[in-house]
């Protein structure tokens, strides 16, 4: 990536960057600046407030079995509670102890990155532009990984595009702002297979060892991305005329890689494949593409209608093309079926699952994003080298679509706004409101936002339970009840409502203090709504 500069003076020969490098520092620079300086534009959602609650749970839930105080291990709002194995601790062994909370870990997308996270709060704190800033970083990261990877499968060209169109992507914008993993592990997955390329170049046992380690280790990251093995031996298969003089150190290493996934595999081989609602929906496999084509190409806000789809699938599939005239360049042609092995072995992957247990969303399959860009830029590069007269079109309406929709992941509320609804209750808040969360799981969420800490709260009413017969299990009469006794002394109630209809689809809590209390305010954000109810004296206490 560098030239050689020979001196007129007879000296050492020095280097300069290339322009190559240069150019991939430039778009690295820019890939920082569209991920951190928008960090504050969308507020936490609940994911989010989650990730830093297991953040502080889990390391001290292993402090307490080895009987050792955390400095600053509280987090600055209310949590969930920590899922630990039930039974008395103490009855058994340190280490059957540790071995049982790990197991219970390891049930959560991510324990790794909790534990990462956990670190990092310890350097940097917990505010919103800290939290997401560790994921800005690794989003950061994929940029000069996904222009290596590329440029060493495909070339110097492919590779800058690449790096390009993974700086402006919204979709992996919207990922490196928030605190979650999803773009740790793109940035690992990136990595691993650069690893096992290098390997397979003839790079040296180093290069065996990275991707073992990471193809390994990505799985306690997101457990979704255990999807990689697969991937990586057939990438190791389609490589085969590199790869055929490594066969015993690639059988070895991706035999390797299953090692530390056996751990979690007795789990998911008893759960998996059980038939079970998840309350995810269940999509056919069509619709899983369809939406992974929208969020790979335009995002979160899914902005620029049809054009702004089109660019980037057509710029897909015309990197498909490109290897169809090239078939006596086995080279060119096994590079892009590297590529669909990427995208489709997770897509299929997760469909199978789905089958019994409904688990698709979008995002757990976000480190197959990079493969559909590396695919878009080979398009491309073939329209600029074939026909240019169509590149400009095409090119427009990627790049249109992924500023249009970085405008509106900015401009936009598009998470459930809870910094607005806490600062709305806050500005008429008074000693001794009751606030009313309604789903409960809202109140953490709120509360990493709201200045009181001293308040009382109640968890709304779950009244979803049904019978065999499918008759309700609560009555409106047992709802009143049970709301009567929660608002008792209090003469004013907030409702804090974030998707009512997974708790309460009949609304029997609203309409319960519709009918004994006087709305007096009303606050309506993105998915959390607020109203204040002013309750009668003989029905508040």
């Amino acid at each position: 990536m560098r030239d050689r500069v020979t001196s007129p003076t007879g000296e050492r020969p020095t280097r300069r960057p290339s322009a190559a490098f240069l150019r991939v520092v430039v778009l690295t620079l820019l890939a920082f600046a569209l991920r951190v300086i928008p960090l504050n534009a969308q507020s936490l959602w609940r994911d989010e407030v989650d990730a830093m609650c297991y953040a502080f749970g889990f390391p001290r839930a292993l402090a307490e079995v080895v009987e050792s105080d955390l400095e600053g291990a509280e987090p600055p709002c209310a949590c969930p509670p920590t899922v630990l194995p039930s039974g008395e601790q103490g009855e058994s062994s340190v280490q059957t102890q540790m071995f049982q909370i790990a197991s219970a870990m390891i049930r959560h997308n991510g324990p790794l990155y909790y534990f990462l996270l956990r670190g990092w709060i310890s350097l940097t704190g917990t505010s919103v532009l800290a939290l997401r800033f560790f994921s800005s970083w690794f989003g950061v990261l994929c940029i000069p990984l996904s222009y290596a990877l590329v440029r060493r499968v495909f070339g110097q060209t492919e590779g800058l595009v690449a790096a390009l169109l993974t700086s402006l992507s919204p979709y992996l914008i919207w990922y490196s702002q928030e605190v979650k993993m999803y773009t740790l592990v793109p940035a690992m997955v990136l990595m691993a297979i650069y690893a096992l390329r290098r390997a397979v170049d003839g790079g040296g046992t180093h290069w065996w060892l990275a991707q073992v380690l990471l193809t390994g280790t990505v799985p306690y990251v997101h457990i979704w991305s255990t999807l990689l093995i697969p991937v990586q031996v057939s990438l190791f298969l389609v490589w085969w005329p590199r790869s055929r003089n490594y066969w015993l150190a690639g059988l070895t290493s991706l035999a390797l890689c299953i090692l530390p996934y056996l751990p979690m595999a007795s789990w998911i081989a008893g759960n998996v494949f059980v038939r079970q609602e998840t309350g995810f929906p269940h999509y056919t496999l069509g619709e899983m593409i369809t939406t992974l084509l929208n969020v790979w190409g335009t995002g979160r806000a899914g902005l620029g209608g049809w054009w702004g789809e089109i660019g980037y699938a057509g710029a897909a599939v015309l990197g498909l093309v490109s290897a169809l005239p090239l078939w006596k360049r086995r080279e060119d042609w096994r590079s892009v079926v590297g590529l669909l092995t990427w995208i489709l072995i997770p897509m299929l992957g997760i469909w199978f699952v789905s089958i019994w247990r409904p688990l698709f969303t979008d995002r757990y399959l976000a480190w197959t994003t990079p493969a559909y860009l590396i695919l878009v830029s080979v398009g491309l590069v073939f329209l600029w080298r074939h026909s240019r007269w169509l590149l400009l079109p095409v090119l427009a309406a990627v790049l249109v679509a992924s500023e249009l929709n970085l405008w509106s992941q900015v401009s936009w509320p598009l998470k459930s706004d809870f910094r607005a609804a806490a600062s709305f209750v806050e500005e008429d808040f008074q000693e001794g409101d009751l606030l009313l969360f309604q789903i409960p799981h809202g109140r953490y969420t709120f509360d990493y936002y709201f200045g009181p800490t001293d308040y009382d709260w109640v968890d709304g009413l779950y009244t979803n339970y049904r019978s065999e017969d499918g008759e309700y299990d609560m009555t409106r009469r047992s709802a009143a009840a049970h709301l009567e006794v929660a608002t008792w002394r209090h003469s004013r109630v907030w409702l804090v409502a974030s998707e009512m209809e997974m708790w309460d689809q009949r609304h029997l809590v609203q309409e319960w203090l519709e009918a004994h209390a006087v709305q007096t305010a009303e606050g309506r954000f993105l998915w959390a709504d607020v109203y204040l109810y002013e309750l009668a004296t003989d029905t508040g206490g």
